[in-house]
C-alpha cells in the first residue's frame, strides 16, 4: 500500500494533467492585462487533499502533533472561562482563541481542530496561488514536494497561521498601503509573535527587483555569518523580555546545529535563478515579479543564517517569504531560455523537487 505522503503527490500530479480544462481569463490589476486563472472551484478542490491530510493526521502525526492536541485539551470549552485562560498564557494569545472557539463550537474532536486550521490556513494559499501564479498547480507542486506543508500545516502550525493571514494581505503589500498591511501583519503577531518580521522585509520587498536594499540586506546577511558569533551575542540581547529570550541557550543545548545545506541550497535556486534573469525581470517591470524576486532573496539570505546558527529559530522564519518563491519560479522557468523550452526546464526542476522529497521524507524524517 502506497504511503499517503507519495499519494498526495500523485493527486497533485493528476490534478495538473487535467487542469488544462480549468482556466478563465480574468483582469489583474497590477498589469491591467487579462490572464488565464484556474477556476476557485477546481483550486480549493485540488488542494483539499492536503487539508485533509493536515486535519486527519492523528496521535501518530508530524512532530509537534502530539504537543498541539495536548495544548487543544486545555483551552475551555465555555466562552466564561476564556479570559481567565488568557491570563495564564504569555505569547500567541490569538491562536489560542481560535482554539477555544473552535472547542465551543465543535467539542473536543481533535480531527476537526486540525481540519478547522488547516482550512484557514489553505484558503489562504489557494487565493495566493490562484490570484498571481502563472501555474496554479506548478505553485502546488512545489509547495508539496519542498515539504512546506509539512513544516507548516502539520508541526509549527501556530507560526504557519500567522502567515497564512499574512498572505492574505498581499494585495495591501503589493498596493503599497502600508497602515492597512501593518495592522495585518500585528494581528498575525497574535498568533506568532515572529510575524513582525515581516514588516521590515515588507520595506525590503518593495522597489525593483535586486535594488540597493536588498543588496545592502545580503551584505548584512554575509556579515552576520563571518561574525557569527558576534551576531548570536547581539541576537541574544535583543531578544531579551521577549518569547524568545533564551533562543540562543535552547538551541545550543539541543545541538541544533542549523538548516540543512541541501534545504539551503533548494531554496535559494528561485533567488539565483532570478539573478541570472535580473535583465529580463527588469524588461517587464512586473511589480509582482520584482516584489516575488526581491522576497526570493530574503528567504536565501535568512536560510544561508540559519545554516550556521539555527534550524529551529531562524529556520522557520522564511516561512513568512517561501510561497512566493512558488509563485516566481513557474514565471523563471518560462522565461529562463525562452517558451519553447518550457517543458523541459518544468521536467527537469519537477526530477530535481522530486529526489529532494523523496530525501527529505525517507532520510531525513523517516515518513517512508
Amino acid at each position: 500500500m502506497f504511503s499517503k505522503y507519495i499519494l498526495i503527490l500523485v493527486w497533485v500530479g493528476l490534478m495538473a494533467i487535467v487542469s488544462a480544462g480549468f482556466y478563465r481569463v480574468e483582469y489583474n490589476e497590477l498589469t491591467e492585462a487579462e490572464e488565464w486563472r484556474v477556476i476557485p472551484l477546481f483550486a480549493l478542490i485540488a488542494f483539499f487533499p492536503i487539508i485533509w491530510m493536515a486535519g486527519h493526521r492523528g496521535w501518530d502525526g508530524y512532530f509537534d502533533t502530539g504537543l498541539y492536541i495536548r495544548s487543544f485539551w486545555d483551552v475551555p470549552a465555555r466562552l466564561s472561562e476564556l479570559p481567565a485562560y488568557l491570563q495564564t498564557l504569555s505569547k500567541d494569545k490569538g491562536f489560542y482563541v481560535l482554539s477555544a472557539f473552535i472547542k465551543i463550537v465543535f467539542g473536543y474532536n481533535e480531527d476537526v481542530y486540525f481540519t478547522v486550521i488547516a482550512l484557514l490556513q489553505g484558503l489562504c494559499i489557494v487565493k495566493l496561488f490562484r490570484k498571481y501564479s502563472p501555474d496554479y498547480m506548478m505553485s502546488v507542486f512545489l509547495f508539496v514536494a519542498s515539504t512546506d506543508y509539512l513544516s507548516g500545516m502539520f508541526n509549527g502550525i501556530r507560526q504557519f497561521m500567522a502567515a497564512a493571514i499574512i498572505y492574505a494581505a498581499t494585495p495591501l503589500m503589493l498596493k503599497k498601503k502600508y497602515i492597512p498591511m501593518i495592522i495585518c501583519i500585528l494581528f498575525a503577531s497574535f498568533f506568532h509573535k515572529s510575524a513582525v518580521i515581516m514588516i521590515p522585509i515588507v520595506i525590503i520587498a518593495q522597489g525593483k527587483a535586486w535594488n540597493k536594499k536588498t543588496l545592502l540586506f545580503i551584505a548584512g546577511i554575509l556579515l552576520s555569518v563571518a561574525f557569527v558569533g558576534r551576531f548570536t551575542s547581539i541576537l541574544n540581547s535583543v531578544l531579551v523580555d521577549t518569547q524568545y529570550m533564551n533562543v540562543i541557550s535552547d538551541y545550543t543545548a539541543m545541538n541544533d546545529d542549523g538548516t540543512n545545506p541541501l534545504r539551503v541550497l533548494v531554496y535559494s535556486i528561485p533567488c539565483i535563478i532570478s539573478f541570472l534573469l535580473r535583465k529580463k525581470i527588469d524588461e517587464e517591470s512586473d511589480p509582482l515579479i520584482d516584489f516575488c524576486t526581491n522576497l526570493s532573496i530574503v528567504t536565501m539570505g535568512l536560510y544561508v543564517l540559519s545554516m550556521f546558527t539555527s534550524g529551529i529559530f531562524l529556520g522557520r522564519l522564511p516561512m513568512f517569504c517561501n510561497l512566493f518563491c512558488y509563485i516566481l519560479l513557474p514565471w523563471e522557468m518560462e522565461n529562463i531560455l525562452g517558451c519553447q523550452y518550457k517543458k523541459m526546464m518544468n521536467a527537469i526542476m519537477v526530477g530535481c523537487y522530486l529526489l529532494f522529497y523523496y530525501y527529505i521524507i525517507h532520510f531525513q524524517y523517516g515518513l517512508i
